[in-house]
């Protein structure tokens, strides 16, 4: 190792950091050591950028048209070389309509983690900090959306709602929060009555001002970790709902829409619902690796490196 590179990673290193910029570097790096350790964190990593580099260059990578098919001729083809993945029953080519799947799977995992971890952030921190019957309150509430299952609860608000990819993911944001606010909650109790929470009590804060500029940055590592694990179930639920109809609608691409056409021929032709449902596999176990690397990363009471 070059002399350049050893004291880049002293300066990283260092028990003494000379300003704020080189202690944050230096905690980013040592939890990037962390993960980078762990090499099937490093494999889900990479099944997720593949996943955003599917979505980002669809239209450069799909070889036809996900929404167009040649129904005379192409019709329930098995995968050869000119359709690697096959054709469905109206002439498409399946891998093209996975690339463009790529989209709407990135576009639902995002947008529920936007407005689905704010807002259980925002309640549990609230909740903890507060106690007595508003922690009362907030907390029955959250009771009451984590007796239903969450795919059952989604399909009541998708009814409710009608069908279509932004209610779907409306109604999946509507039931994801609760287990953000419980985790926010916990490590709020354990941080209400800390010195450092009484320093800046006594300093004047207000305590929107605590629980906002605080509290809620203790409680983001948590969170991040929590979303990352959720985002395969997100992605299930999605494609329950786009399986039921409930979801994307025709000609969409989506990948539990795909396996509802697919089933009729799941006998002999079974790449066109084999196919988007071992995407959901992929996808799915590359989220949960990620999330278990980024667990081990950003524990607080791991060794540092």
């Amino acid at each position: 190792m070059s002399e350049t590179a050893m004291t880049r990673r002293e300066w990283l290193l260092t028990d003494r950091p000379q300003s704020r910029l080189q202690a944050r570097l230096g905690r980013a790096y040592v939890t990037w050591r962390r993960f980078a350790a762990n090499r099937l964190a490093v494999i889900g990593m990479l099944i997720i950028l593949g996943l955003i580099v599917l979505a980002i260059f669809a239209p450069l990578l799909a070889p036809y048209s996900p929404y167009v098919g040649d129904l005379a001729k192409s019709r329930l083809l098995p995968p050869d070389a000119a359709h690697w993945l096959g054709t469905d029953d109206q002439g498409r080519d399946i891998l093209s309509r996975l690339i463009y799947g790529s989209r709407l799977t990135l576009q639902v995992v995002v947008l529920v983690a936007i407005i689905a971890a704010p807002l259980g952030l925002l309640v549990g921190t609230v909740a903890g900090y507060a106690g007595g019957w508003v922690d009362a309150v907030l907390m029955r509430i959250t009771d009451i959306f984590l007796a239903f299952p969450k795919l059952v609860l989604a399909l009541a608000f998708v009814a409710a709602l009608g069908p279509g990819i932004g209610n779907a993911i409306i109604a999946i944001a509507i039931t994801s929060w609760p287990p953000y606010a419980r985790i926010a909650r916990a490590e709020t109790l354990t941080v209400r009555n800390s010195d450092y929470i009484s320093a800046v009590r006594l300093m004047g804060a207000s305590p929107w001002r605590i629980v906002l500029r605080h509290i809620m940055p203790l409680c983001i590592s948590s969170l991040i970790v929590r979303v990352t694990l959720d985002m395969a179930g997100i992605i299930l639920t999605a494609a329950g709902l786009g399986f039921l109809g409930l979801g994307a609608q025709p000609p969409l691409p989506e990948w539990g829409a795909m396996i509802a056409s697919g089933r009729r021929f799941i006998l002999d032709q079974w790449w066109v619902a084999a196919m988007p449902g071992f995407a959901i596999l992929v996808v799915s176990l590359g989220f949960n690796l990620l999330g278990d690397g980024l667990r081990d990363a950003l524990d607080p009471r791991g060794s540092s490196q």
